[in-house]
């Protein structure tokens, strides 16, 4: 059996596993560039463009290379899709809410107020309808997608003051993803800007802004927003589990050789385990590090809480209204968040519950 055939029958997990890389050597060398959103200061999610590049090389016995680009090298941080609709690069990592100005649909595939988990969000994408939904919607910038890493349930971010009630949050200049949680955070009176994660602590820094959220500890800490802001509030509701993503250019990937597009696939694959991984596994200690350097560590109110979800459902409801191709994704996406909530009421919730009540 041949090692294509191999590819074919046994899949990606089974390349992964046996070790096999694909027989491209009769193939002229591919060149790639991935243009990503981000720093390079930020080697967890910068970290998984890289991962994948090494990957693909890896695969492909150096037949097929990806050079990877922070935010500014090849064109600006929110410039990706421009570039990929115009065919520009062949790929990009970033998150997908950054373009709600194009379409708010695009937020579903990164994180939405009040929506899915990192677990709920790989199974919608890979087991439920999300993944396949979400790709034809972007079919129309010339573009697909898959996983690169999630973030986890992300914190709430950073201010310079208390935030005791919803009055609190009335005038607060305050960075966000954007899409729909900046929506909903206006009708609270919030003014929200979508910055780069380059320019925020400058911006917290010189009062500019006067809240900042990014993601958690690990990277928190690395922006040194707690050099600049005292209170650090949890949870962010907003992102349950932020999806990062490797954007890949249509006619790009429709060039590749059958292997060299499994080898993508896999590469991806390997990255997002690699990328969640480590958030998993940093965020405790920066979080440890943090609140020993004097950052005071806060829950939001119960009233800061209901005010948000009140005010993102209502937003969900004027867009749908607006757009029966929302209304599908995000109906959809909520059914089977439901199925989910209540399989958690079984599994992890009251095991992680008890196992936050015991000392081990």
């Amino acid at each position: 059996m041949d090692r294509r055939s191999i590819i074919k029958q046994a899949g990606l997990a089974g390349v992964l596993a046996a070790g096999v890389a694909p027989a491209v050597h009769a193939q002229a060398t591919v060149r790639w560039r991935m243009a990503a959103s981000f720093p390079k200061s930020l080697d967890t999610i910068f970290g998984s463009a890289v991962k994948f590049s090494e990957t693909v090389k890896e695969l492909s016995g150096g037949k097929f290379e990806v050079s990877v680009h922070a935010a500014g090298e090849l064109m600006p941080a929110f410039g990706v899709v421009d570039a990929l609709e115009k065919d520009t690069i062949e790929m990009a990592l970033s998150a997908a809410y950054y373009f709600t100005g194009k379409d708010p649909i695009f937020a579903f595939s990164c994180a939405v107020p009040f929506g899915l988990t990192a677990l709920q969000n790989m199974a919608w994408k890979d087991y439920g309808n999300g993944r396949k939904l979400l790709n034809e919607f972007f079919s129309k910038y010339n573009f697909h997608t898959l996983s690169a890493l999630n973030t986890t349930t992300q914190m709430g971010g950073w201010y310079r003051k208390e935030i005791k009630g919803v009055d609190d949050l009335k005038g607060l200049k305050m960075r966000m993803g954007g899409g729909v949680f900046g929506e909903g955070m206006a009708k609270l009176g919030v003014v929200a800007q979508n910055l780069p994660a380059g320019d925020l602590y400058q911006a917290l820094e010189k009062g500019t802004l006067d809240a900042v959220e990014f993601v958690g500890p690990y990277d928190d800490e690395k922006l040194g927003f707690n050099k600049v802001a005292k209170y650090y509030y949890y949870p962010g509701w907003w992102e349950g589990g932020a999806d990062l993503e490797f954007f890949i250019n249509n006619k790009a990937f429709e060039k590749l050789s059958p292997e060299n597009k499994a080898i993508v696939k896999a590469a991806a694959a390997v990255a997002a385990a690699d990328g969640t991984a480590k958030y998993m596994a940093l965020n405790p200690q920066a979080l440890k590090r943090l609140v020993a350097s004097g950052t005071q560590l806060k829950a939001f109110p119960k009233a800061v809480n209901d005010a948000g979800f009140k005010a993102c459902m209502e937003v969900f409801a004027e867009h749908e209204a607006k757009s029966p191709e929302f209304k599908k994704i995000h109906q959809d996406m909520r059914a089977f968040q439901r199925d989910q909530i209540l399989w958690n009421r079984f599994s992890e919730f009251p095991f992680n519950q008890y196992m936050n009540s015991v000392k081990i």
